[in-house]
Order: C-alpha cells, then structure tokens, then sequence
C-alpha cells in the first residue's frame, strides 16, 4: 500500500477544517473542495490546495466521479468523506478503491450491510446482539404494514429502510392513526432516500440513546473508546451529546462495550465505527444502528480519552496498526456536546441563514470550538443548519455542567437567529443538572424552555434599547458640554 502524503477532503464547513488539522499533525497535504456558495468557507482557506466545483452547490459535494477524477488529477493518494454527503455510499467507497484511492472509512461492504438496516438488524441478531422486536424485510403494501404492526401491538415505529436521520420516521400510538402516519413516513422516505419502503419495530419508550465508538485495524485488533449519551434530541435529531453517559450502571456499560467489540470482530470490520442502542427503563439494551464514518459527535470521545479519532482514521487507512491496547486508553472526566444550529427557536427552529454581525466565542479550561461561523460571514441556505459545535470537558459531572453554562453564557452570535438560547436553558434545568434525561427530555420540556428564552430575549432587548437611550444621553450631554466651554472661550 502506498504511503498517504495527500488526503481530497470530500466535504465542507467544520468536519472539513478537523480533517485539515489532523492532516496537518500528520504532515499529509489536505484538499479542500468548495462549492460556488462556499467560496468564503473558512475551510478552503485553511488547506493547502482547494478547489472549487461549480454547478448546483448540493450536488458539488455528492458527484462521486467528478470528486474521484478531480483527486486523481492533482495527485491526491486517499479521499475522507466526513460526514453526511457520500461518506456512507458504498459505491462511493468502492470507485475509490477501483481508481486507486485509499477511501478513508471501513470496507465497502460494512458501509453497503450497515446501510441497509433490516440486514444490519437480520445480522445483529444471527451474532446475538440484542435487537428490537419487528420486521425482517422492507414493507411498502399498507395492508400487510398494518397487520405487522397489529401482531407487534402498539406503540409501534416506522423508519425509511434506507436512510436515517430522522427521515421517514413515525411513531404511533394507536390503530387509527397508522393509515396516515404510514403514508406520511413512506413519501418522506421515498423524497429523501429515493426509496419508500419502510420497517416497523416495536416502540420503546423513554429510552436512552448510548452509542459505543469503536475503532479497528486491518489486522483484526479492536477497541471500544467508551460511550455516548445522545438521549438529548429534537425530532430524532441530535441536540447534545455527552461522553461518558452520567446515568448508566457499570453493568450496562461493560455489556455493551463488550457486544459491540465482539459484533465488529465477527464481522471483520475495520476502521471507525459507532454502535447505536436504545436502553430502557429496566436496563434492557437493543441493537438499532451502525455508523460506518465518523460522527458529529465525535470531540467528546477524543476529550475523554485524548485519542485524535480523525487521525486513527488515516492511518489506519493507510495501512497502520491500533498503537494502544483496550487496557492502556485512559477515560478521564465528562464531555458536553452542543450542536449550534443557526435556527430559530422561537419560530419552530426554522432555518436562519445569513449574515453573522457579531461573534464572541467563549474560551478558557476545557472549552472547544469546532466552527466555520465568524464574523461577517454569511450562512448559505443550501445545507444543514448547523454552523459548528461547542465541546466542554471537566474532571465531573457537575463541573461539566457548571463550565457548560459559563461557556454558553460568553458565547455571543448576532445578526442570526441560533439555538444557543436553547442550550442555555438545558443546562440550567434541574433534571439535566441531576443526568436524569431520556429522548423525550425536549419533548416534555420544549414549551416551558421556549417561553424562557421569548423573556430572555425580550428583556436582553429592552436593556440593550435602555443602554442604547443611555449612551445617546450621554453623548448628547457630552456635546452640550463642549458648545458651552467653546463659548465660554
């Protein structure tokens, strides 16, 4: 295998500018790739070479073979897809492999199996990993669709077979209310994933979501790099992530860290990887999802352990051994993850894209800031809201929420609407205060939270008004004074 020394960086905004630091460290050349609407990205100033594709600024980043040719045109010896985009297209991965790139993720394979849930699911359970009463096959027919769900018993859920992220998921709660939810799920699924079949599983409620990071080399050795708690969730989108998580008994720990490594070394997998659970409220776990690629939440766990994830990555890639054992990764302290959205959270968390006119990012002990926001830059509308992360890492519990609520409180972002209003409230709410939070923690609390922020806002407004009056008297005062002393002359 040939040595990396330049790494195409098939993606944008702050999963990009990581990928470029890493490199960095490394001493490997990075490529940036930019659309038209991101010509003033922070990333395509940061790497060394950047290039820009024109046309549509979706598509720019999930061309797979205009992407491949550009990297085998100035050189480029592996591509990293980060997150999102074709970070988990098999075929993507495989041109790579078929044009002599090194694709920097697991095999082909894992991302095709892991991709398709019903056999990751079919899978899990034949290795005897626990998973979640429900179908075995896709379903698009109604009538069978709701036999299903009747023989399972309600509350059931529906979820896209190919795609994730919240889409073409619903829950249901009662019979009569399927017919609906269902055609709602499968046209979104069918919008979004270009495939409107769906599975249907048996609902848990209140669980907590924890997902285990894995990493593994070619060679068969694996280690787990602790858990995450991702309970904190808007619409089944991530809102916080925590490493590790403040609720969860050592012997539900240790048996998931201990599934999770034997499941990705029956399968051979190789690279990085995230397994996903659900646990109920009597401590039962069930298999739900793998993540072949890096994750947004990722910093936590390279905090809590100080492992750079995104360089393991390469250097597996490229061929190189783990250099540490399961026994010598050392788990020190807690880990907050705040996606900062530019949203408003005042108006359903509609998008807010535009220009930023003022930025304050907080610092000191244990803070981290993974952005592309800064001042006078303009937000594109084209992509996902979120605009960067804010990590904070303390030796305990209750230092991490206490420095979480110092971070946010300097964290100042003007001239768009973000969702740092939000997190402030969840940081100074008793039950997260307490680690006592499950995915329906912002379902039951949202309403109470966004009447906070609407005050907070109000009155930051009228002081602002209130100081702006103040300052204007005073100037005019001051003026006053000056045309009396030059008469005086």
């Amino acid at each position: 295998m040939k040595n990396i020394k330049k790494v195409l960086i098939a993606n944008r905004g702050e999963i990009s500018i990581r990928i470029i630091r890493a490199c960095k460290e490394l001493e490997v050349k990075s490529v940036a790739i930019y659309s038209e609407a991101d010509v003033e990205g922070v990333w395509v100033k940061k790497a060394d070479e950047a290039y820009l594709l024109d046309g549509d600024p979706i598509q720019a980043y999930l061309n797979g073979d205009r992407i491949i040719a550009l990297a085998k045109e100035i050189g480029a010896d592996a591509i990293h897809p980060g997150y999102g985009f074709l970070s988990e297209n098999a075929d993507f991965a495989q041109s790579c492999i078929d044009n002599g790139m090194i694709f920097v993720g697991p095999k082909p394979e894992h991302i095709a199996l892991f991709g398709d849930k019903m056999a990751a699911k079919k899978v899990m359970k034949e290795i005897g990993v626990p998973v979640i009463e429900g179908t075995d096959t896709p379903i698009s027919d109604l009538n069978e669709a709701k036999n299903i769900a009747a023989q399972i018993g309600y509350p059931v859920i529906i979820k896209a077979a190919f795609g994730g992220g919240g889409r073409g998921m619903r829950i249901i709660e009662e019979e009569d209310k399927f017919i609906e939810l269902f055609e709602a799920a499968t046209n979104e699924a069918k919008k979004f994933f270009g495939n409107g079949e769906v599975f249907i599983e048996k609902y848990i409620k209140n669980p907590r979501h924890i997902e285990i990071q894995i990493i593994a080399d070619k060679e068969g050795n694996i280690v787990h790099l602790g858990d995450r708690d991702c309970s904190i969730q808007r619409k089944h989108q991530k809102v916080i992530e925590i490493s590790p998580s403040p609720r969860l008994s050592k012997t539900v720990r240790k048996d998931l860290y201990r599934v999770s490594k034997r499941a990705m070394f029956r399968l051979g997998y190789e690279n990085v990887g995230t397994m996903e659970f659900l646990v109920d409220e009597k401590d039962n776990y069930y298999f739900i999802e793998m993540n072949t690629r890096v994750q947004v939440e990722h910093p936590v766990t390279e905090i809590v352990t100080g492992i750079d994830i995104i360089q393991r990555m390469i250097k597996i890639a490229n061929g190189g051994k783990l250099i540490f054992l399961q026994e010598e990764i050392n788990f020190k302290g807690y880990a907050i993850e705040f996606r900062i959205n530019a949203e408003d959270p005042l108006n359903n968390f509609a998008p807010s894209p535009g220009l930023i006119t003022t930025y304050l990012s907080p610092g000191g002990p244990g803070v981290r800031i993974d952005t592309i926001a800064r001042k006078d830059y303009t937000i594109p509308p084209y992509y996902d809201s979120m605009t960067g992360k804010l990590i904070v890492w303390a030796l305990d519990w209750t230092g991490v929420v206490k420095r979480s609520k110092r971070a946010l409180d300097e964290y100042i972002i003007e001239g768009i609407p973000t969702n740092i209003p939000l997190h402030r409230e969840i940081v100074r709410d008793i039950d997260f205060i307490n680690g006592n939070f499950t995915t329906n923690f912002l379902d039951t609390k949202l309403e109470s939270f966004s009447e906070n922020i609407k005050e907070n806002i109000e009155s930051q407004k009228a002081s602002l008004e209130e100081k702006q009056s103040e300052d204007n008297d005073s100037l005019v005062a001051a003026i006053i004074g000056a045309i009396k002393e030059m008469k005086n002359c």
